[in-house]
């Protein structure tokens, strides 16, 4: 039984949060090199938030990599940061555009990323809830 239990864990939807958290590694951390590199002085605030983005993105790819394998409480925590960071950020760059002349990952919810950003973080908390949901029902049992 022990043999198709680590089979579970690297199955579900989980792979395609982790895939999707993959692709904004890359995405993030590879549009804000080159905006901090070439042209950090035209937008630092939004090129800093850029970096600060992709390094929530890392952290949040090994968090549910975490997480699948049972210990969800740094995952939580992660998914709330970073639904902070797009709100936040969101907010911010409609309230003071001055400060976004050029867009960064959650600049406008993430709308240059088809507001992947701001929905990303809810669907991995409502996989931990699910899971947690799931397993209170186990335990019940």
């Amino acid at each position: 039984m022990t043999q198709t239990e680590p089979a579970k864990t690297r199955s579900g939807p989980h792979l395609v949060l982790l895939t999707v958290y993959a692709v904004f590694v890359l995405a993030a951390g590879s549009r804000s090199l080159v905006q901090v590199a070439t042209k950090f002085g035209e937008a630092p605030i939004a090129y800093s938030l850029s970096v600060v983005a992709a390094a929530t993105y890392v952290a949040g790819w090994f968090a549910i990599r975490r997480a699948a394998a049972g210990s969800a409480g740094i995952a939580k925590v992660m998914l709330w940061v970073e639904l902070a960071g797009v709100v936040v950020v969101g907010v911010l760059s409609l309230v003071v555009p001055s400060w976004f002349p050029d867009d960064s990952v959650w600049s406008k919810f993430g709308s240059g990323y088809g507001f992947v950003p701001a929905l990303l973080p809810i669907l991995g908390l409502l996989w931990l809830w699910k899971g947690r949901a799931a397993g209170s029902t186990e335990g019940d049992r």
